[in-house]
């Protein structure tokens, strides 16, 4: 069987390796195709494709990963097959990133005022298109000696509720699925049980975007049992959505997690990334 791996992650986000690496990863580890999903941003799909070009043997999917809130809780959404060249999607991005980085400003401001200084060179590490989460002050706090794990990071610091959260600008899923769509994306939700939603919680999620142009769900994910694996399965078919999954592969930030095979036992198989492209045929 040949497998995929449809969420995927780059040092353009807040992965640790560059998108040529990424590349080729995915290829020693027997993959076919794999989708490049960083958060809120685009920039390292032409270097993932100009390195899938050099090898001639692995295909990469253009995508991207958009957060947004559901009533008051975040969630994300991946969008495949975008075009990463679409300018009215390029210029929705640069205003997300901008309003992330003045929010990024205001941490580090409050983490030097509580006499732990840092910069936003320190956590972008000579990237300055990097875009910075929460994983990044994360680790800046493990570097610095301020924590000893990232689970501390968030747990003390920068969780959700912690003194130096701040909350992200409050996008709409709405204006998220509206933006895949615009650029020719194919609208997936990423990883439904890793919000803390009740299975019914999960459905009244689903009932109200599916209106909205969500079109799939990650029913394959690197912290899902098999259990887990087919109750999303069978949610999906019920709901007439396509069946997604991936690693969530970040490199060094989440070492347990491989690209393919998330904890050791994932499996994408292709056919789903079939079933998703003869969608979007059948919908052109």
């Amino acid at each position: 069987m040949r497998c995929i791996d449809l969420h995927v992650h780059s040092n353009a986000s807040d992965g640790s390796f560059t998108p040529e690496e990424v590349v080729t990863l995915a290829r020693e580890a027997g993959l076919c195709s794999f989708a490049l999903t960083d958060h809120d941003t685009v920039d390292g799909i032409e270097r993932a494709l100009a390195k899938a070009a050099e090898f001639g043997d692995i295909e990469v999917i253009p995508g991207t990963e958009l957060s947004c809130y559901y009533h008051t809780r975040e969630i994300h959404i991946v969008g495949l097959f975008i075009d990463h060249t679409d300018e009215a999607f390029l210029e929705a991005l640069r205003i997300m990133e901008q309003a992330r980085y003045d929010r990024n400003l205001r941490m580090i401001q409050n983490f030097v005022n509580a006499g732990i200084p840092m910069s936003i060179e320190e956590l972008q590490k000579g990237n300055p298109k990097a875009v910075i989460t929460r994983a990044h002050f994360a680790g800046l706090l493990i570097e610095k000696g301020v924590c000893r794990s990232k689970q501390e990071a968030f747990d003390r610091y920068v969780g959700i509720g912690c003194p130096f959260y701040l909350p992200k600008p409050q996008v709409t899923p709405s204006h998220v699925l509206r933006l895949i769509r615009e650029a020719g994306g194919t609208a997936i939700l990423a990883h439904p049980y890793s919000y803390n939603f009740s299975r019914a919680e999960v459905e009244a999620l689903l009932d109200e975007l599916i209106p909205l142009g969500l079109e799939g769900m990650e029913c394959y994910y690197s912290t899902y049992d098999d259990g887990q694996i087919q109750e999303l399965r069978s949610c999906a078919l019920r709901k007439n959505l396509l069946v997604s999954g991936g690693s969530d592969f970040h490199g060094l930030i989440k070492p347990d997690i491989s690209i393919g095979t998330g904890r050791g036992s994932l499996k994408v198989p292709e056919k789903l990334l079939n079933a998703i492209k003869e969608h979007r045929r059948c919908s052109a």
